[in-house]
């Protein structure tokens, strides 16, 4: 089974393209920073400008769509809401894919240059292009989301064991892939007016994970800057990799 793992590095993104206006126009105050630290360059991150990080497709409450409704089983809506996350950014890294190649890409990238490695069913670390490690990760989520016996469609079926740590790295790998089209190419996906979808299922994918403990704070602090923009809530307790949080386990009744 394979797996990622990230590092950080002290190399930086290249030359990207501009997006119809000026990007570094925009003046940093523009920027929502409640923090006494210097905002973060505008130049290297420029999903932070007020202009774009307001955009949605709609203006949803990503709260309501996350709780769980009364009565509903957990792992259900887990499992429901794993489906259609990957579905729609399945969709739109395909649509943006021309420019993710191995050229503009040799190196899957993050934030402050973070590297991205993909682990092989070995155990050995590989190094991957942004569009190699992006196949990888969407090929092994499917091909999970298509087994009966961990996603189970089947009215009464049960999940099985250690279900939450494997939608925990699905969630992981969602997050890469959202991460690094913000990093490297958000000034495309502004040029092609993408970036309403891109924060959108990013703010739902976020509040989703934190909400049923999928997604790590050391998984997000590297994009803790625009998630404190787009949907600033409490940073949640802290989890290990099988699903346990600190507080509360996550699989009771699954």
């Amino acid at each position: 089974m394979g797996g990622c793992q990230s590092h950080g590095s002290s190399a930086k993104e290249g030359d990207v393209s501009e997006t119809g206006e000026e990007l570094s126009a925009i003046t940093e105050e523009k920027v929502k920073n409640n923090n006494t630290q210097a905002a973060p360059s505008l130049e290297e991150r420029p999903y932070l400008m007020q202009g774009y990080v307001s955009a949605r497709i709609a203006e949803i409450d990503v709260d309501m769509l996350t709780a769980l409704p009364v009565g509903f089983d957990k792992a259900e809506w887990v499992a429901s809401h794993t489906v259609a996350f990957f579905k729609h950014i399945n969709l739109l890294s395909s649509a943006l894919s021309d420019f993710c190649t191995s050229g503009t890409c040799p190196t899957i990238t993050g934030p402050d240059g973070m590297t991205y490695y993909w682990t092989d069913e070995q155990g050995k670390k590989l190094k991957c292009s942004g569009p190699l490690y992006t196949d990888y990760a969407m090929s092994y989520i499917q091909e999970l989301l298509s087994d009966e016996d961990v996603f189970p469609t089947k009215a009464g079926s049960p999940f099985p064991n250690g279900f939450v740590f494997l939608v925990q790295r699905i969630f992981l790998y969602l997050f890469h892939t959202l991460a690094h089209l913000y990093w490297a190419h958000f000034r495309d996906v502004a040029r092609v007016g993408m970036h309403p979808h891109l924060n959108t299922l990013f703010a739902h994918l976020v509040t989703f994970g934190r909400e049923f403990q999928l997604l790590e704070p050391s998984d997000t602090t590297p994009m803790e800057d625009l998630i404190a923009v787009l949907h600033p809530r409490p940073a949640p307790a802290a989890t290990d990799r099988a699903g346990t949080a600190t507080d509360t386990p996550w699989e009771e009744g699954v």
